[in-house]
């Protein structure tokens, strides 16, 4: 057994031994006075160093991971469930229908067919196009709502595309006849309160189905060539297609216009083809002689 070293705690003197010495040859202090200073380390990590502290904190770090992970598992389909009716309401608001006590009642009596169609015209599916996600959209994966309001059908489209700061995003509703405009709502993530994030408000939105004095107009999409026409400039334009920017927001409004631009022209052959055929009057036959009798009369001419 390895010998240890006692240093007396009075005057400092130091033995080695297996214990302590009764009496300090120095000062005459008892064998309490000693202490050992060369004990054998004990077996362990030493919770003062830096790698107990790393490992620690990796520990923690893991485990509130796993914590955080499991509670978004379980709050998941409240989420999704949350995003979907939000998306309803805009929907929702883009037919004039806002402030709905039960968003998903009403959605589901007024929106008739949530289609996919492509660019060429053609419907791909009857039903999935309130589950294809804006990263998925493109020219053959194209959703499409189909709603009645007041016995009449409306067609309502959605669209997505860049402001200022971040992402905007609305729908747009026309009316029957394929073109002209019911209603819209448009939104944003990060646009500049009191200028970009004014797309958001009613007094830019009204102007798609009203003048400033609140009387109805009509505002339309396309036009006899089937481009998108309709824009968001400031100053002047077509009254048919014009919708003044808002002041100081440039970028956002440019944004607005382009997503226009991008996100309507798609669905151009799909709204043709479905358009109601307008006959033309039938002109009225005018009251003539038979074609024997002019003849004959010719003939005694």
């Amino acid at each position: 057994m390895a010998a240890k070293k006692y240093v007396c705690k009075v005057c400092g003197y130091a033995h080695e031994g297996n214990e302590a010495p009764s009496v300090c040859p120095l000062c005459k202090a008892g064998a309490s006075e000693f202490e050992v200073v060369n004990a054998p380390k004990k077996k362990g990590f030493d919770t003062n160093s830096d790698l107990y502290a790393i490992i620690y904190s990796a520990f923690v770090v893991v485990i509130v991971a796993f914590l955080l992970a499991g509670v978004s598992s379980v709050l998941k389909p409240t989420q999704d469930a949350n995003i979907a009716l939000d998306k309803k309401k805009q929907i929702l608001a883009s037919l004039n229908i806002k402030n709905e006590l039960d968003v998903a009642a009403k959605y589901d009596e007024v929106i008739k067919k949530e289609l996919v169609i492509n660019a060429e015209g053609v419907e791909v599916a009857d039903k999935g196009g309130f589950d294809v996600k804006n990263e998925d959209v493109n020219e053959n994966n194209l959703p499409l709502y189909i709603a009645e309001v007041n016995n009449e059908k409306k067609y309502i489209i959605p669209m997505t595309g860049n402001g200022l700061w971040g992402g905007i995003w609305g729908y747009i509703a026309l009316n029957a006849d394929c073109n002209t405009i019911y209603g819209v709502y448009f939104s944003h993530a990060s646009e500049t309160p009191g200028l970009g994030a004014e797309i958001a408000a009613d007094k830019f939105q009204n102007q798609f189905t009203k003048d400033k004095d609140g009387n109805k107009v009509v505002k339309m999409v396309y036009n006899e060539n089937g481009e998108v026409a309709l824009e968001v400039k400031k100053g002047k334009g077509d009254a048919n297609y014009h919708i003044d920017a808002v002041s100081g927001a440039t970028l956002t409004c440019n944004g607005v216009d382009d997503m226009f631009k991008r996100k309507l022209a798609p669905y151009y052959n799909y709204l043709k083809n479905n358009a109601p055929v307008v006959e033309a009057p039938v002109a009225q036959e005018e009251n003539v002689e038979p074609a024997a009798d002019a003849a004959q009369v010719n003939v005694e001419e």
